[in-house]
């Protein structure tokens, strides 16, 4: 499913120019430029509480843009429509800090069901994606498990499979390792830093300073 990236001319995925970001009426965020390519990865590193979701949700066009110019895969976000927004979310893969699965129905369903959404319709394709991405994240013997079956970092595995089902070419994740063991953190690291050598683009929220100084990346300083 994912072929080996080969670096030739890197895609510019995100384009921020002097964009600011408020949490709550308060500004986090003042005049940040920043271009991301494929390959890059980006920590928004900073205490709970600092801005760094509101950030994301900025991105994937659940916030409105304050100030500045901001084109993320293609899409202008200051002057983006209400009706474009599904469109830029299908090309994003998003990882929630709760998750968000859908506690009525086993894993391969959840994720069958965000295929569906995205207005895949080939059932054999999705299958096949499907079996692909709970392999990559190692869960391939809980496609059937619900997701209350399943311990936390389990469950964030799943959701991590599920933001990979579209083959994205940025991935916005936020806090992937809250609460979890240094093991399992370690694992999530492991499988979001293999992305960016598939070309993609990884920006992830965290506290945890220790992440950062592990897994080498690019950091915007929060609070």
């Amino acid at each position: 499913m994912f072929a080996k990236f080969i670096p030739q001319m890197s895609e510019i995925l995100v384009k921020l120019e002097n964009i600011s970001v408020s949490r709550n009426n308060e500004a986090v965020l003042s005049n940040y430029s920043l271009n991301l390519q494929q390959g890059e990865f980006l920590y928004l590193n900073g205490k709970i509480g600092s801005g760094k979701s509101s950030f994301l949700k900025t991105l994937y066009a659940d916030l409105p843009l304050q100030s500045g110019r901001a084109e993320v895969v293609g899409f202008d976000l200051s002057s983006i429509s209400r009706n474009d927004v599904p469109f830029l979310r299908r090309k994003l893969g998003i990882v929630f800090q709760d998750y968000k699965l859908l506690q009525d129905r086993s894993v391969f369903d959840n994720l069958k069901f965000a295929a569906e959404a995205a207005g895949n319709t080939n059932a054999k394709r999705i299958k096949s994606a499907i079996s692909d991405c709970l392999n990559l994240v190692g869960l391939s013997d809980k496609a059937q498990r619900m997701p209350f079956e399943l311990s936390g970092g389990e469950q964030q595995l799943a959701c991590i499979a599920r933001a990979l089902l579209n083959d994205p070419k940025l991935i916005l994740a936020d806090e992937p390792t809250g609460n979890l063991d240094s093991e399992t953190s370690d694992k999530i690291m492991q499988v979001l830093n293999n992305q960016t050598k598939n070309g993609k683009a990884v920006i992830m929220a965290t506290h945890n300073a220790e992440l950062v100084a592990k897994y080498a990346g690019q950091v915007l300083q929060f609070g």
